[in-house]
């Protein structure tokens, strides 16, 4: 089991006043060397014997650049995290490994997997992420870019399976048609297998879906057939809509008298009319209304 390191803030001191140390003592040595005093010989030992410490002190120094974090450890235990930007100055035997808290940007290879209906898809996905807790990236995971790579495709490639390419009743999810839904499930999955990290998911996205080269053209194919369908389908029910209002008027207003005969054939010529696909062709019945 990964051992459980949470960030805690390291404290350290300023740099320029480690430097400006060093050089007042430098300064110092020089002037209290050049008069002599308050002995010539003493001088000397105390001034520049304890230069190298002064020296030594200077290893402790390292900057922090914005939005950036530097993890101190002390013999290999955590010490804890510098976050303020600048020069600044820890103990020299503490080693500082630097840690970027920047935004960043996966994105994701064009994955080869299997819908809800066992259709092989291609997709891929762009995922903001940022570290948010530098010692869980430190020292939970070994390369948590690394994690961040192979967790976010291994999320993709599971959320893939949940949902069909297209949506072909009314209420279902599919990954074509319903992209915020997608996107904030896909989220949360990476966001679930990425906290142990450190890292914070920002955002998570599909960035290319389509069918595999293999099955694009049946499909498509498909997609025609059903969007023939739905078109088909909207047309007849505004078809049979037209005709019932016709009908109505028809008997609202009494002049004409049909019986259902004559209706059935009236509402068989009025679907052949707005249905077909055809312009139709008018024929004039110059004989009576029964004949």
């Amino acid at each position: 089991m990964a051992l459980n390191v949470q960030e805690q803030a390291r404290g350290s001191v300023p740099g320029g006043i480690v430097v400006l140390g060093v050089f007042v003592h430098l300064a110092l040595a020089a002037l209290l060397t050049a008069a002599g005093w308050p002995d010539p010989g003493l001088v000397p030992f105390v001034a520049w014997g304890t230069l190298p410490f002064s020296l030594f002190l200077l290893f402790g120094l390292f900057t922090v650049n914005p939005n950036e974090a530097r993890v101190v450890q002390l013999f290999g235990a955590y010490q804890g995290t510098v976050r303020e930007p600048g020069l600044r100055w820890v103990n020299p035997l503490c080693s500082c490994h630097a840690v970027s808290t920047r935004v960043r940007n996966f994105d994701s290879d064009r994955l080869k997997v299997n819908d809800l209906e066992g259709n092989p898809i291609e997709i891929g996905a762009v995922v903001v992420w940022q570290v948010v807790d530098t010692a869980e990236a430190t020292f939970v995971v070994d390369d948590f870019v690394h994690y961040v790579k192979v967790q976010s495709e291994a999320a993709l490639r599971d959320m893939a399976t949940h949902y069909a390419y297209d949506a072909h009743n009314a209420g279902e999810i599919s990954l074509r048609g319903d992209t915020a839904h997608v996107a904030t499930q896909l989220q949360a999955q990476v966001q679930e297998r990425l906290g142990q990290a450190g890292v914070q998911v920002l955002e998570a996205r599909i960035s290319h879906l389509a069918y595999a080269p293999e099955i694009a053209s049946a499909m498509l194919q498909r997609q025609q057939a059903s969007a023939i369908i739905a078109a088909r389908s909207r047309i007849v029910e505004g078809a049979v809509s037209m005709v019932h209002m016709a009908l109505e008027q028809l008997d609202h207003a009494g002049k004409i008298q049909l019986d259902d005969e004559r209706k059935a054939a009236m509402v068989s010529n009025l679907l052949v009319v707005l249905c077909g696909e055809r312009g139709t062709q008018p024929v004039v019945n110059t004989g009576t209304l029964h004949h």
